[in-house]
């Protein structure tokens, strides 16, 4: 592969992982503004608290994670964001799992930190960021 080729893939995959921690923040936001608003004051349940927007953001944000981690992994060799990020994802994907509530709200906010923090450790260790 040449270099512009290379240098072009990596910026790509550094979009993604910059990609994913917006998602990550997003999806935090969103847990607990939304928990805020409506046990605070009773806003916005309906839409805020609707659990077809928390799938599709988890899910978004695991399959980004999922690819950048794994492409990062395979450029750079650095374990600890695969790691990070996989437990990250697993809280998520159970957060999938259980009923809507504080519960689900607890295990997306500490997956989505976990994926947050494996994405910058993705950054730090990319060739580009050298």
């Amino acid at each position: 592969m040449g270099t512009a080729m290379r240098t072009a893939m990596l910026s790509i995959r550094d979009r993604l992982d910059r990609v994913g921690i917006l998602l990550s923040g997003l999806c935090a936001l969103h847990c607990l503004a939304s928990l805020l608003l409506v046990a605070g004051l009773g806003l916005g349940g309906q839409y805020l608290l609707a659990p077809e927007i928390h799938r599709i953001g988890l899910g978004l944000a695991i399959a980004v994670g999922s690819v950048t981690l794994a492409v990062g992994v395979n450029r750079h060799g650095d374990l600890v964001p695969l790691r990070t990020g996989a437990a990250g994802i697993g809280l998520m994907g159970i957060a999938l799992l259980v009923g809507h509530g504080s519960l689900e709200a607890v295990l997306t906010i500490a997956g989505v930190v976990l994926l947050a923090f494996a994405h910058l450790r993705n950054l730090r260790s990319s060739p580009c960021a050298h």
